[in-house]
């Protein structure tokens, strides 16, 4: 197994595209195990994108690009702004906002932060702000979506390691808004420091947040009817990726009236890209894993890290510290399908609830996408913004801190993560 995971990295590094360098690497196992039958890597690849569970995946992207697509992002935009115009540094806590708000729209942090920068990114160089903050802050404020329902990391956490999607839906929503709080907070403490002036001076009225609230409300109240219809059993984890569809379907033409056939034909087109490139990796996934499993990989370093030690927080500490790194080189979809099988078994043999290490392992996870070396967001966000990935580093440094706050809080205080769920579904 370490000379296939030296081909995938050899391949990474020299930038094959990721689902090229699982696919041949896996199959670099094959060719290295005369005991396997060479046909099981072709089953394995048809058999891991056949999930029921999975089926949710390229749903939620569809309705994804629908809600973009049929003016509710800019709905939500113009609630973000009326809520946080009063701010220090207003178009950076309209990005923070955005992202939870935006959370059980997009599901994807990638997207979410390549979206804000264009959108928020102009008028935040118009109003002074550096490209580096604002690229910091956009990219960033998206590992929001990580947490907040229908996050894509946790249904394909929750497919690989069996852990029930509805309780980590449940389980997001607190972690996602102490994310928000800590992250406007840093946000007001660089602006001040950077002189970014709130938009105006008075908080706004009742009317003009209810006017706001009422604009935006069909995107508030989605993620709300997503884990009620999983908690009393109206529709599936899959089912409800269906529902999400036909719901920004009916919300675009029948009551904002925006989806026209020409926008409704360029969102499946659109879709369509975002789908086969996500499938594909999670195809040739199946691959991979079944040499991790075959070579008893997991058990293996179960043992080596529980000969290391017992203790619940050294294991988190060991664990994340191994997905910063994983995040640092490799896209988050690839790290859930690889670690997941992986880190799920060792985390439960020490106590440590399967749904308390979902939240923790998307949200260090998908932290990587915006760090360097090779993060996915970071390099998206600064091209968008049109500044140095260094730079955006260097603005990103006190929003680095605050993201690791919130870890923290989520590993030593897991009932916060699991409140929600238990009082939804019960213990």
């Amino acid at each position: 197994m370490l000379l296939v995971l030296g081909v995938f990295l050899f391949f990474l590094f020299f930038g094959m595209p990721v689902a090229f360098a699982i696919g041949i690497s896996g199959l670099v196992f094959f060719l290295t195990t005369p005991d396997v039958p060479l046909s099981i890597a072709v089953q394995r690849t048809l058999t891991t994108s056949q999930s029921w569970t999975m089926l949710a995946i390229p749903l939620f992207i569809f309705a994804g690009h629908l809600m973009n697509s049929t003016g509710i992002t800019k709905r939500l935009i113009t609630l973000a702004n009326v809520l946080t115009g009063h701010m220090y540094g207003n178009l950076a806590q309209v990005s923070v906002v955005l992202s939870t708000l935006m959370g059980g729209v997009s599901g994807s942090a990638v997207a979410d932060a390549a979206m804000q920068s264009r959108i928020l990114g102009p008028d935040m160089i118009k109003r002074g702000y550096k490209p580096a903050y604002g690229a910091a802050i956009n990219g960033v404020s998206s590992l929001i979506t990580a947490t907040i329902p229908p996050s894509m990391g946790l249904i394909i956490y929750g497919s690989i390691g069996e852990v029930s999607i509805g309780r980590l839906f449940a389980a997001g929503i607190l972690p996602g808004i102490m994310m928000m709080i800590v992250l406007m907070a840093a946000v007001s403490y660089t602006s001040r420091k950077n002189n970014y002036m709130p938009e105006r001076k008075k908080p706004p009225g009742i009317k003009e947040v209810l006017l706001a609230v009422k604009d935006g409300i069909w995107a508030l109240i989605f993620p709300i009817i997503l884990i009620v219809g999983i908690r009393y059993g109206i529709f599936t984890p899959s089912e409800s990726g269906a529902f999400a569809a036909v719901y920004a379907i009916f919300i675009g033409a029948v009551v904002y009236k925006e989806l026209t056939w020409k926008k409704f034909f360029e969102t499946v087109q659109e879709s369509a890209i975002d789908i086969g490139a996500i499938m594909l990796i999670i195809s040739v996934s199946g691959i991979f894993g079944y040499g991790i499993v075959y070579d008893n990989v997991t058990s293996g370093l179960s043992d080596l890290i529980t000969g290391i030690t017992d203790n619940q927080y050294m294991m988190f500490g060991i664990v994340i510290l191994v997905l910063v790194v994983a995040g640092m080189f490799v896209e988050t979809t690839v790290i859930t399908l690889l670690l997941t099988p992986i880190f799920v078994p060792i985390v439960t043999s020490v106590g440590i609830d399967p749904v308390h290490f979902g939240l923790v392992m998307m949200t260090v996870t998908t932290f990587g996408i915006i760090t360097p070396p090779m993060g996915v967001s970071l390099f998206t966000v600064s091209q968008i913004m049109g500044c140095s990935p260094q730079d955006t580093v260097k603005e990103a440094i006190p929003f680095y801190f605050a993201t690791m706050l919130v870890v923290a809080i989520m590993v030593f205080f897991p009932d916060l993560i699991l409140f929600v769920p238990d009082m939804i579904f019960g213990k």
